[in-house]
């Protein structure tokens, strides 16, 4: 830099150094004295240079340590402020489980006859026809099954807080006497708008934030006279098929503690598997009513795509359009989805939400005995079906072709290229973005983990791993250049129109192949903890239905078998890759538990959806009890001492099995149905307590011991 008197000045490392020529200094060169004076100018001026290096040096390491205070100071200060939403959502949901308990035992001490026992055995079909005929109270089945929820709970860790407004409705309910789901009980998944309670989506962000008015399907629900009592658990951010996050934790399986229930309506799942509700409400993006169904052993609908109003219905982000949500119904029957559904699609709903179309509950539909022409296939091809899901595929099949229908072989239109451009891409249409915005401000839950942590990676990460992966597995490289989204508005447009294209690409082949419905495999059973979130790929099952705005619904057909289990041992799996060896070590150990096929029809054919349920729901219960009616008895031999305790009731039994075996009839008896059953209980009962009276039809043409 140059001065008025020639010198110039250099910056450098923080240092100010001044150069004169040599020429511009008026001292003479010969001079000792002056060549001394200067020097001694210049290393005092060096020595403050160095002064105000260290000074500079001093002040840049305690700016940076303020710095570096003041943001840990800020993360401690996040913490606590996480810490104390998550332990106020807690303490919410703890002190309405209490005051819940506390009103359910007044009312037992005043109500001690309540048959808590026969109203919890009772199908919604059942419940609502004695309601409507006043044979029960609307009070009487709303304890009974507050009680049976606190119980649940305690089992499954499936509510995030009981609905206390729900008994001040309780009172005014007589004012819906008219409305179809009179008096019953309705558990709605946390996400629903509920006045004045959080819809968090599992999300420490959105804790704190109740909503102001009931959303559109809840206020539905109160026109008819159902009364929502308890809202239910769901995955951290909703794009997982777990159910845990770190507000409320872990839902685990009603049939097993050691399996998932599903997700991400796995607290509905749960609790209405366990016997805790009659009906529920769930919401479905990717298979998120249908797989905690399938796990929980229970009916879930996913109804066409704007079938029922979303108002109301909190997603984890909005804008996303390529793969549609919908809100649906969860109950342990068929039956009670329809009826939820005929509850749901009235006036009232039309005239609160005119976004959805005005079209009311097809009851001929829905009961038509027409045979029908149904597609089906026993795997996708992009994630090979475990054992009990194709074994369960091939029993249906069997039992439908008995009952007249027709079956005929489907395959999916390029399932591989649909799961990554369509289905990957369109969720994550901004690389995640949306979604890890969301998580900020909290841990990260351990079910999603492992899900989550590619979103982080940039996308020029993603494309190299993707490259490097493409030898390796094509479905691993296809999936890390989905997950780098959409690199324009253009392209987002682009992939609309590919969606579009191919919803009317896959109508018109199932016009071609002249179907009405479609039969296929459900994932499952149940996962083990903590593979929900790294075994993506199997939602190619559920997943493309959303896509193509299809409604689909599951049923409960099968449980494991130790063959299923053993046949497992040999899986391995379409690609052979990691997932595949994933999804083999997610399944394993699931001896008993449900299984269940999934049902699909065309858009706004939601009542042909549910009545090919109810064929195959009524085509298995037919074939269990042609089977347990086949039931023989067979003659054990007597241990132990007769003299003691008890025995003389196994003598009984010992007795009645030889005499019947020796007769060649070999059963208890052959009508088949439910008489049949009675029957037989009956007359087992009748040595197993003598208290029985002796006056059955069946017991004086029987003489024996």
């Amino acid at each position: 830099m140059a001065t008025e008197a020639g010198a110039t000045c250099d910056v450098t490392a923080g240092l100010v150094i001044w150069s004169v020529p040599v020429h511009e200094v008026d001292v003479p060169r010969s001079s000792p004295t002056n060549r001394t004076t200067t020097m001694e100018q210049v290393n005092l001026f060096l020595r403050r240079a160095e002064m105000d290096s260290r000074t500079a040096a001093l002040l840049t390491a305690a700016a940076c340590g303020a710095g570096a205070v003041v943001l840990l100071l800020r993360n401690m200060s996040r913490h606590r402020r996480t810490k104390d939403k998550i332990q106020r959502a807690s303490d919410r949901r703890t002190e309405g489980l209490q005051r819940a308990e506390q009103a359910v035992l007044r009312y037992r001490q005043s109500h001690p006859t309540t048959n808590s026992a026969l109203i919890l055995t009772l199908s919604l079909s059942e419940l609502t026809k004695q309601l409507q005929e006043g044979s029960l109270s609307p009070e009487d089945v709303f304890y009974t099954y507050m009680e049976k929820t606190l119980d649940v709970h305690k089992q499954l860790n499936c509510c995030t807080g009981i609905l206390l407004e729900s008994f001040d409705q309780l009172k005014t309910i007589d004012s819906n006497k008219k409305g179809l789901l009179y008096g019953v009980p309705v558990s709605i998944k946390e996400n629903f708008e509920y006045k004045n309670q959080d819809c968090s989506c599992g999300v420490i962000i959105n804790l704190d934030q109740p909503a102001n008015n009931d959303g559109v399907l809840v206020e539905v629900l109160k026109r008819q006279g159902a009364i929502p009592f308890v809202k239910t658990n769901l995955p951290q951010g909703l794009l997982n098929y777990d159910c845990s996050n770190p507000i409320y934790g872990q839902t685990v399986n009603p049939h097993n503690l050691q399996k998932t229930s599903g997700g991400s309506s796995g607290g509905e799942g749960a609790l209405i598997g366990g016997g805790g509700s009659p009906l529920g409400l769930g919401s479905d993006i990717g298979g998120s009513i249908r797989i905690p169904a399938s796990f929980c052993g229970i009916c879930g609908l996913k109804p066409t795509s704007g079938r029922l109003s979303s108002k109301g219905l909190r997603p984890i982000f909005r804008g996303q359009k390529s793969v549609s949500s919908s809100a649906g119904p969860m109950a342990k029957d068929v039956d009670s989805l329809a009826l939820c559904m005929q509850a749901l699609l009235c006036d009232h709903m039309f005239s609160l939400d005119p976004t959805v179309p005005p079209i009311p509950f097809n009851v001929e539909m829905y009961q038509s005995t027409k045979p029908l022409r149904i597609g089906y296939f026993e795997s996708d091809g992009y994630m090979q079906a475990s054992p009990s899901m194709t074994r369960a595929i091939r029993e249906v099949k069997a039992l439908l072709e008995q009952a007249g229908h027709t079956l005929v072989p489907y395959s999916p239109l390029k399932i591989d290229h649909v799961v990554t451009e369509m289905l990957i891409k369109g969720v994550m249409a901004d690389g995640g973005t949306s979604l890890l915005q969301k998580l900020e401000g909290g841990p990260l839950d351990p079910c999603l983990r492992s899900q989550v942590f590619p979103y982080y990676f940039p996308k020029w990460l993603k494309r190299t791993l993707s490259f490097l992966l493409k030898p390796l597995s094509t479905r691993g490289s296809a999936t890390f250049r989905a997950l780098c989204g959409v690199g324009s508005i253009p392209e987002l447009w682009k992939q609309h129109a590919a969606v579009e294209d191919y919803i009317h690409e896959t109508i018109g082949d199932w016009r071609r192949c002249n179907i009405d419905v479609l039969l296929c495999p459900m994932i499952g059973p149940a996962y083990n903890f903590l593979y929900c979130g790294r075994v993506t790929p199997a939602l190619s099952y559920t997943m493309l239905y959303n896509l193509l705005t299809f409604p689909a619904g599951v049923v409960p057909v099968s449980t494991v078998t130790a063959e299923d289990e053993e046949e497992l041992k040999h899986y391995k799996g379409n690609y052979q890759d990691y997932w595949d060896k994933l999804f083999k070590k997610a399944v394993s150990g699931g001896e008993g538990l449900p299984v269940a096929v999934q049902c699909v029809a065309l858009p706004w054919q939601d009542e042909l959806c549910l009545r090919l349920m109810k064929e195959v729901e009524q085509l298995v219960k037919q074939s269990r009890d042609d089977q347990s009616d086949e039931f023989i008895l067979q003659p054990q031999p007597l241990t132990g001492d007769i003299e003691k305790q008890g025995d003389w009731q196994l003598l009984g039994l010992w007795c009645i099995s030889s005499a019947i075996s020796s007769s060649g009839g070999g059963m208890l008896w052959r009508p088949s149905g439910r008489r049949g059953r009675q029957i037989n209980r009956q007359l087992i009962q009748s040595f197993i307590n003598p208290r029985v009276s002796a006056s059955s039809p069946i017991l004086p043409s029987l003489h024996i011991c």
